[in-house]
């Protein structure tokens, strides 16, 4: 079958865009050539797609990717033509789309931890899809994809393996959340935290991920929530859903009157190894610490050795909120219908694609939470 047209933004230098990124055009939006949908692949015409701080890290460098490169990794759409050898879906289904395909195959899938799939991260890395290769291209030349989706684009051509099927009746702009700030965030507290009720939990970093954290551990059940960010508007967030808001610098205070022996659990989701240390230290003895923030790859995180042991803490890495997108995106769906995951909370603006410079900016300053593209 022959290639569609597509609008899509696409960067094509990484970090190397003096900001402000509305000024000097960042990204671009432009049409690229669409192939169709291959083995195990599917076509979706997106609806609404979520900017995330990982979108903003390749565009200032702090994640190097190949370039020229389709951004976006946060999103939902419909169906719209099916590949060869996919079963399960059909034209016309709601997917949210996950950034991190399965293979199945390798050890770390049939371990149950697809999360953390060699191939999967493998074909991330190189910007092409799981089964090898591009289905974007502009002027004859190749596109490479952004984590298996690119999502800022009126089209898609993903792995099935990369789609989850929910209810139509789900808001668009509430469907994209759960592909990246949800699973991430809710999977830190509830898959690798495993927060049981009655636990105490500090979480660093109040942008989408770490509200969902929030959000998570509170449906867990834990007594006590303590949120840390800078930013006024995220800490009034964080109250909303039922976290004690607390600014950096009051924390230390707020810690000996409401977790005087330390939290149980600490979630760090701002992206920077001096906040992971500050993370870990507050830990209580014998306490877990998850991060889920991704630094520049030039950042080192120090801590005394003596004291994994003597403190007894352990130290979690989460990726993807160490979940399984088939098994948890409908369980959290489930969790945001009983109202236990007010994940509308996260959304604090609407755009087109066109606006995504701009967008970045504000991200960029600490603004907003989850701005969400519409199509």
């Amino acid at each position: 079958m022959k290639t569609r047209q597509i609008t899509a933004a696409v960067l094509d230098r990484s970090g190397e865009n003096p900001r402000p990124y509305v000024r000097n055009e960042a990204m671009r939006v432009a049409s690229l050539d669409l192939d169709p949908p291959g083995q195990d692949e599917l076509l979706i015409r997106m609806e609404a797609a979520g900017l995330c701080h990982s979108d903003l890290s390749v565009v200032n460098g702090d994640r190097p990717r190949p370039m020229p490169m389709a951004l976006g990794h946060e999103g939902t759409g419909i169906v719209e033509q099916v590949g060869p050898g996919v079963t399960g879906y059909a034209k016309g289904d709601r997917v949210v789309l996950a950034f991190l395909p399965s293979c199945g195959q390798c050890v770390p899938c049939q371990s149950g931890e697809g999360y953390l799939c060699e191939r999967g991260a493998a074909a991330n890395g190189k910007g092409e899809m799981l089964n090898g290769g591009f289905r974007l291209h502009e002027c004859g030349h190749d596109v490479h994809h952004h984590l298996g989706v690119s999502a800022f684009a009126s089209h898609a051509v993903v792995d099935r393996r990369s789609a989850v099927k929910v209810d139509a009746d789900i808001p668009a702009e509430i469907a994209a959340v759960f592909g990246c700030a949800v699973l991430t965030g809710v999977g830190a507290a509830m898959n690798s935290a495993k927060i049981t009720p009655g636990e105490t939990v500090v979480v660093f970093g109040l942008g989408g991920v770490g509200l969902a954290a929030v959000m998570g551990a509170l449906a867990s059940g834990a007594a006590k929530v303590i949120g840390v960010d800078p930013v006024v508007e995220k800490l009034r967030l964080a109250e909303e859903v039922g976290a004690y808001a607390v600014a950096p610098d009051d924390l230390e205070a707020v810690m000996k009157r409401e977790m005087p022996a330390g939290p149980d659990v600490v979630i760090e989701t701002a992206g920077h190894a001096r906040v992971l240390e500050t993370a870990y230290r507050a830990a209580r003895r014998g306490g877990r610490i998850v991060t889920v923030g991704l630094p520049a790859p030039d950042q080192t995180f120090g801590i005394p050795a003596v004291s994994l042991v003597a403190e007894g803490k352990t130290l979690i890495g989460s990726y993807m909120g160490s979940s399984i997108p088939a098994r948890d995106i409908p369980r959290y769906i489930a969790l945001w219908r009983a109202g236990k995951l007010p994940v509308e909370k996260l959304i604090t603006s609407t755009h087109e694609l066109g606006e995504l410079n701009a967008m970045m900016d504000r991200m960029a300053d600490g603004q907003g939470v989850r701005q969400i593209i519409l199509f």
